[in-house]
């Protein structure tokens, strides 16, 4: 070993102890900041309507404070790893906190829509450092043997928090006003910056690099993503393609997005804003596909079961939320058990095993939701949420564990990145495919249920005689009674149509998880890819 080399590994290991220290009052101020982030994301949902109203916004203007969050944050997440190379991790860690915070509280000052989309966008921009590089953080500051459980902690509030927001939403919203929605989190953003800026520095080997700017690769980026998030946000409201500024949308992001993967490919380009090398790393390369289908899965699933229970069912929002937190319970407790098992320098079970077994407990649970029946209660809802949990949480610690586990502490951020955007552009399909599905599929079913309802049925005879009796004994004229009994009995069609739609965007899910299991199969066995320890 050189000399430099020998100062550069003595002042590195000084670095190293210092944060051993107060590590784990880093990954509280790190954890806090993710569950914050994450919140934002579905906290604002049942308080559209109040913002509509105090707004003078119509529903489909108000549903862009859920739409430019999302957008730009979706933008955002690759860049991290620049804009930590670039400022470096502490100083854009807390930039990005206090940038989240200062947004949330414009948020809940606007006055106007047009200022609450703005500060949402910001909000959003600001968000994305606080899942991606929070995450590398982790990986780069704890050592491989612990990392089983500190990564379990840390997808606690990634998974928990998105089932927690509707609920929360909901409770501040009746209670206060909205604007209380994004007022709370600007203590929780202060302990979080309190204690990053505190406990978290920088090593040598982390020093800010003042390369060229991938200028055209950040225009390529934000143009294909951007394009691309709008057009999953924005599609089913318009009729997807046959709207011409969804079909331009479209090419537009698909030429940008190809473009960008050549120019950051190119050797032409010696700074690249995302280093898509670090996907030859076949465990990640692999991680990053279940996590496409674990955000199609999480953030679909999240979206549909609100609809199809106060819809199908007749929850009220309360009950929705009932229904959905010992779900969010469940995913705890699994998670912890897996970091309980994977922790240390030899895990007590090898990762794979334990995300197979989560694929088994999801499929089991979406099966269970794909047949319910109009008849269902909150009890049949709730256990097959808490099967979904449980199978959940068996799988993002192991993925997660599987996905940085032999990447070098360096380029975790880089994967970081990748990671995020991966669940997070997979939870922006399955929202827009269920959505779209459910509306297509309804229709289908309904037509299919039609041919049996015709004139001569005896259970369709018997059917409208029934109603039509209850109806004149509430005082209803045989003329009026006989008009109501059809109505009826239409509701009757429309609401099984819907359920059996329902029904098939459960199983959709389903498949989407068999799907992406064969992935299981290319990661490698723990110890076999040479894990990196941390520098």
């Amino acid at each position: 070993m050189t000399r430099g080399a020998a100062v550069a590994s003595v002042v590195n290991d000084a670095a190293d102890a210092a944060l051993n220290k107060y590590r784990w009052l880093i990954l509280l101020g790190l954890i806090t900041a993710a569950i914050m982030e994450v919140l934002d994301t579905t906290i604002v949902n049942v308080a559209l309507p109040q913002m509509a109203g105090n707004l003078g916004a119509t529903f489909d203007e108000i549903g862009w404070v859920a739409t430019g969050y999302i957008l730009s944050n979706v933008v955002v997440l690759p860049m991290t790893a620049f804009f930590t190379a670039r400022f470096g991790r502490r100083n854009y860690l807390t930039a990005s906190i206090a940038l989240f915070a200062i947004a949330s509280f414009l948020c809940g000052t606007s006055n106007s829509l047009t200022e609450l989309i703005l500060w949402r966008v910001v909000q959003g921009a600001g968000g994305a450092a606080l899942l991606s590089t929070a995450q590398a953080t982790l990986r780069q500051v704890f050592p491989r043997e612990q990392q089983g459980m500190v990564q379990a902690l840390f997808i606690l509030g990634i998974i928990v928090a998105p089932t927690v927001g509707p609920t929360l939403g909901g409770w501040i919203t009746d209670n206060y006003t909205w604007h209380w929605i994004f007022f709370i989190n600007i203590p929780i953003a202060a302990l979080s910056m309190f204690l990053v800026t505190t406990f978290l520095h920088d090593p040598p080997w982390m020093r800010q690099q003042k390369t060229e700017i991938d200028w055209f690769g950040i225009g390529l980026l934000m143009v294909g993503l951007g394009t691309l998030q709008y057009v999953l946000e924005e599609g089913r409201r318009h009729d997807w393609f046959s709207d011409p500024l969804i079909v331009r949308l479209t090419i537009i992001a698909a030429v940008a997005l190809c473009a960008l993967l050549w120019w950051e490919l190119s050797r032409r380009n010696r700074h690249p804003v995302i280093e898509f090398h670090v996907l030859r790393n076949r465990d990640l390369s692999a991680s990053i596909f279940l996590f496409i289908a674990l955000g199609f899965g999480l953030y679909g699933g999240v979206f549909i079961f609100p609809l199809f229970t106060q819809s199908i069912l007749n929850f009220t929002p309360t009950e929705t939320g009932l229904a959905l937190l010992p779900g969010g319970i469940a995913t705890a407790i699994a998670a912890v058990i897996c970091g309980r098992l994977l922790n240390g320098a030899r895990p007590l079970v090898d990762g794979r095993i334990l995300i197979a077994l989560g694929v088994a407990i999801f499929v089991v649970s979406m099966w269970q939701l794909g047949h319910l029946t109009t008849q269902a209660g909150e009890p049949d809802a709730r256990a097959a949420l808490i099967i979904r949990g449980f199978g959940l949480g068996f799988l993002f610690t192991p993925i997660n564990n599987a996905a940085y586990g032999a990447l070098d502490p360096k380029t975790a951020q880089q994967a970081s990145g990748l990671i995020n955007l991966a669940r997070q552009l997979g939870g922006s399909f399955g929202i827009a495919t269920l959505s779209t599905f459910v509306d297509k599929h309804t229709q289908l079913h309904r037509v299919d249920l039609l041919t049996n309802v015709y004139a001569g049925n005896p259970a369709v005879l018997e059917r409208t005689r029934m109603l039509t009796a209850n109806f004149i004994a509430h005082g209803y004229s045989p003329l009026e009674a006989a008009h109501a009994a059809v109505a009826a009995l239409d509701a009757m069609v429309m609401r099984q149509a819907a359920m059996l739609s329902y029904n098939d965007a459960w199983m959709l899910i389903l498949g989407a998880f068999i799907v992406a299991s064969p992935a299981i199969i290319l990661l490698r066995k723990p110890g076999a890819a040479g894990h990196a320890e941390v520098h």
